[in-house]
């Protein structure tokens, strides 16, 4: 931004090599309109400077974020441990639709195996587990676990 640091003082320079009149009207006016530009330039000087500082300051946030996120990825991916071989999701949750807004719900399968009661996080409507069969009522009823057979196989 020097460069309009040195247009002003050759405007300057032109003034006082010129001779102007400090006293007549034109005189004033034009080293008026001088120091006004003058003002500008320091001005944007500094403005410019706030932006590269800035600037700066983005690009350093910027590397320390990517940073935090590798950490925080590296910390995942030990806490959560997720292989293949370990993959027991399945096996301690069941998929549960929501009987109000049909949500599916995952829901510990013990939780079910007990006659325990969950709260649906989408509609906040509780579903009750009981051991009794949907259809017939009966605890004992072997209707439905082949229906849940039926549909496995189909997967």
């Amino acid at each position: 931004m020097s460069y309009m640091h040195e247009r002003v003082a050759y405007l300057k320079g032109l003034a006082e090599g010129m001779e102007v009149d400090k006293d007549s009207k034109e005189g004033k006016l034009l080293l008026q309109i001088i120091d006004v530009l003058e003002d500008f330039a320091e001005e944007v000087e500094e403005v410019y400077d706030e932006l590269d500082d800035l600037s700066d300051a983005i690009v350093e946030l910027d590397e320390y974020v990517d940073s935090i996120d590798e950490d925080l990825s590296d910390i995942e991916d030990e806490f959560y441990d997720l292989d293949d071989e370990d993959d027991d999701f399945d096996d301690d949750y069941e998929e549960v639709e929501c009987p109000e807004c049909g949500e599916s719900v995952f829901v510990e399968s013990q939780l079910i195996g007990k006659g325990e009661e969950v709260e649906c996080p989408s509609c906040g409507v509780i579903i009750e587990f009981t051991d009794d069969c949907e259809c017939c009522g009966d605890e004992d009823c072997k209707c439905c676990e082949e229906e849940v057979e039926a549909e496995a196989e189909n997967k």
